[in-house]
């Protein structure tokens, strides 16, 4: 196909369908308040479970103005490498390869298959 016949053609770049008889969805504006007092508003929907925070993206974590509840939300510990090894093997078998593999690494030991 020649480039002559896509000129003007806009393909993609505009939608057929119209907002005629398209009613959006209701709204709720949520106020919120950051430590330096910078204050800002969040649009939800009615039927949205309204969260007692909400990250301004500049100004950090907002608190809800008109009161709503923090809630606390439990977090997990985070596992390390460490303590995935530690799941899998004793402290003792940990010493004994260590031991070996310093050895090995001196000259002391030849090489293990």
């Amino acid at each position: 196909m020649s480039e002559r016949s896509l000129r003007g053609t806009q393909l993609g770049s505009r939608s057929l369908e119209s907002e005629v008889g398209v009613e959006p969805a209701p709204r709720q504006q949520i106020e919120y308040r950051c430590e330096d007092g910078h204050t800002f508003t969040v649009p939800f929907s009615m039927e949205a479970d309204i969260p007692a925070q909400w990250d301004s993206g500049t100004h950090g974590i907002g608190i809800r103005v008109d009161g709503g509840d923090v809630e606390e939300t439990e977090t997990k510990p985070v596992r390390t490498h460490w303590d995935m090894l530690l799941e899998r093997r004793s402290f003792e078998e940990l010493q004994v390869l260590l031991d070996e593999r310093l050895a090995y690494r001196r000259g002391d030991l030849p090489a293990s298959s």
